[in-house]
C-alpha cells in the first residue's frame, strides 16, 4: 500500500518571498506588515533511477569541460542579437519583461517564426491565449512556419511531457506567471508557484542544453512580478520599455551572463509588428522643429551606442497655486537640482513658473551628461530666446554651476557630426581627451553660464 504524500505548510511573504514555518505580522527581511500567505508543498522525497540508485549529476574538472557544443542561435532581429551579446545561447534561460500590451508576445513570435525551419523545431506554450488567437497574430506578422508548435496549457508537468516527446531546439514560454506545478496548491502566479516553474524549465535548459525564452508579467510599479529570486535565478533578464502612445520601444538587459548589460535595442510598432530601428539618432530628430525657444538636443550613451535625443522644456507662469514640475522620460530629482542652479547661480526666477521637460519619442535618459542640454532648454523657454538648432549640449552641471566632464566623449562628437551638427558645446575638461579631428566647432566651457551665451540668441 502506497503511504499518502506528506503536505508541509509553511508561509511565504508576497513581497520578497521570504519563507517561514509559521505565521508573521511583519516580514523581517522587506519589514512589510501582512503581506504572509500560507504555502503548502506536497513532499515527494524520492530520487532513484531505474536500477535503485541515485541519479545525481557527478562533478566534472574545470578543465575538462567542452563548451565547443554552446553555440549562439542568432535571432531574426539585430536589434535583439544586439542585446543579447550575439545571440542566445544555448541552454540559456532568457526572461523579458515589460508593461502590457509593449510588444512582448509580439517580439517572441516574430523570432519563433523567423528562426523556426526544418532543422529547427520551436515549441511556443502559450498560457494567457488561445491557439486560434496566436493564429491570429501570425497572420497579421505575416508568419507561416511548418516547425513552430503552438501549445495551450499551463500546467506545467504537461509542458514538461510535450517538450520530452516534441523534442523542440526552442522553447518558449508565454507568460512565466500562468504556469502552476501540481506539487503545489498555490494559485498560479503566487510566489512560490513562480518560483517553482521556473526552476523546473531551467533544470529543462541545463540538462537538454535547450535554450527557454520566459515571457513575465511587470507590476505597474515597474517591476517584474513575481519572487525577486526568479531574476537571479535565469541566465538573462531583458527588459521592453517604451509607452503604448508612441511608436519606439527601448529594450535593455538588466543582467546577462553571456554578455554587457550595456546594450540597447531600439524597434518600431508598426501595423506589421517590431521593426529593427538601426539609427535611432535619425528617428529621434525627424520631427524636430527648428527655430523654437525650449528644445535643444543631447547625445546620451546606450551601451556603447550614442543616440542623439531631443529634449523639450516648456515654463509658464503658475496661475493655479502650487507650481507643477513634471518630467517625461528625465529624472525629475535631476531636474529639481537644475532648477536650483538656475534660480541661484545663474539668476533666473523659477519659485512661481511651471516647469514640464520632455526627453521627445519616449526614450529615457539615466545619465549627467544630459544636464547642459536640459538646463539650457529650460533657461530658452523662461527667456523665449532660441538655441543654436545646429549646436549639441553636452555636460554634467555641477551645484556651483560649473561644467563637470564626460565620458565617451568623442563617440558622441563622431554620432553630431554625422548627423549634420555644426557645434558641439563640451565641458573644458574634455577638451584634452580628444585626439580625433572633427570638422565641427568644438566650444570648451568652464561653467553653464558660458555655454548659454555661446548657444542662445
Amino acid at each position: 500500500m502506497a503511504k499518502p504524500k506528506k503536505e508541509k505548510t509553511h508561509f511565504v511573504c508576497q513581497s520578497c518571498g521570504f519563507d517561514t514555518p509559521r505565521w508573521q505580522g511583519k516580514c523581517p527581511s522587506c519589514n512589510t506588515w501582512n503581506s504572509f500567505v500560507e504555502e503548502k508543498y506536497i513532499e515527494n522525497r524520492k530520487r532513484n533511477s531505474a536500477n535503485g540508485a541515485k541519479d545525481y549529476q557527478e562533478p566534472v574538472v574545470l578543465t575538462q569541460i567542452n563548451t565547443d557544443n554552446l553555440p549562439r542561435i542568432k535571432t531574426i532581429s539585430g536589434e535583439l542579437n544586439r542585446v543579447l551579446g550575439g545571440g542566445i545561447v544555448s541552454g540559456s534561460v532568457v526572461l523579458i519583461g515589460g508593461d502590457p500590451g509593449i510588444g512582448k508576445s509580439t517580439l517572441v513570435l516574430q523570432e519563433a517564426g523567423g528562426l523556426s525551419s526544418d532543422q529547427f523545431k520551436i515549441l511556443y506554450v502559450t498560457g494567457e491565449e488561445s491557439v486560434s488567437q496566436i493564429k491570429m497574430r501570425a497572420d497579421r506578422l505575416g508568419i507561416s512556419a511548418e516547425t513552430l508548435y503552438i501549445l495551450s496549457e499551463t500546467e506545467l508537468e504537461a509542458v514538461l511531457e510535450t517538450t520530452r516527446k516534441l523534442k523542440p531546439h526552442m522553447v518558449i514560454v508565454d507568460s512565466i506567471q500562468t504556469m502552476y506545478s501540481l506539487k503545489l496548491e498555490s494559485a498560479p502566479g503566487s510566489i512560490s508557484q513562480v518560483r517553482e516553474c521556473a526552476l523546473q524549465f531551467i533544470q529543462l535548459a541545463k540538462k537538454n542544453n535547450l535554450p527557454v525564452l520566459l515571457v513575465g508579467h511587470v507590476t505597474k510599479e515597474g517591476y517584474l512580478a513575481g519572487p525577486k529570486v526568479l531574476e537571479h535565478m535565469v541566465d538573462t533578464l531583458l527588459l521592453f520599455e517604451g509607452d503604448r502612445d508612441h511608436f519606439y520601444r527601448i529594450l535593455r538587459a538588466a543582467k546577462n551572463r553571456f554578455g554587457s548589460t550595456r546594450e540597447v535595442g531600439v524597434f518600431e510598432m508598426v501595423n506589421k509588428g517590431l521593426l529593427d530601428v538601426p539609427d535611432p539618432s535619425a528617428i529621434f530628430l525627424s520631427e524636430r522643429r527648428m527655430g523654437t525657444s525650449g528644445s535643444t538636443v543631447i547625445c546620451c550613451m546606450e551601451g556603447t551606442r550614442p543616440i542623439l535625443v531631443e529634449i523639450q522644456a516648456l515654463v509658464a507662469p503658475a496661475n493655479y497655486g502650487m507650481p507643477q514640475r513634471t518630467t517625461t522620460g528625465v529624472d525629475y530629482k535631476r531636474i529639481a537640482i537644475l532648477l536650483a542652479v538656475l534660480e541661484k547661480r545663474l539668476g533666473y526666477r523659477l519659485k512661481n513658473m511651471d516647469v514640464f521637460v520632455n526627453a521627445v519619442g519616449g526614450i529615457r535618459i539615466d545619465e549627467t551628461a544630459a544636464d547642459l542640454g536640459a538646463l539650457a532648454c529650460i533657461a530658452s523657454s523662461i527667456s523665449n530666446k532660441i538655441v543654436d538648432s545646429g549646436a549639441l549640449l553636452l555636460g554634467e552641471v555641477g551645484l556651483g554651476g560649473e561644467l563637470r566632464s564626460i565620458s565617451h566623449i568623442e563617440a558622441r562628437l563622431a554620432e553630431a557630426e554625422k548627423m549634420g551638427f555644426e557645434r558641439a558645446v563640451i565641458p573644458s575638461g574634455n577638451k584634452k581627451g580628444i585626439s580625433k579631428k572633427f570638422k565641427m566647432d568644438i566650444i570648451a566651457v568652464h561653467t553653464a553660464q558660458q555655454a548659454l551665451d555661446q548657444v542662445m540668441n
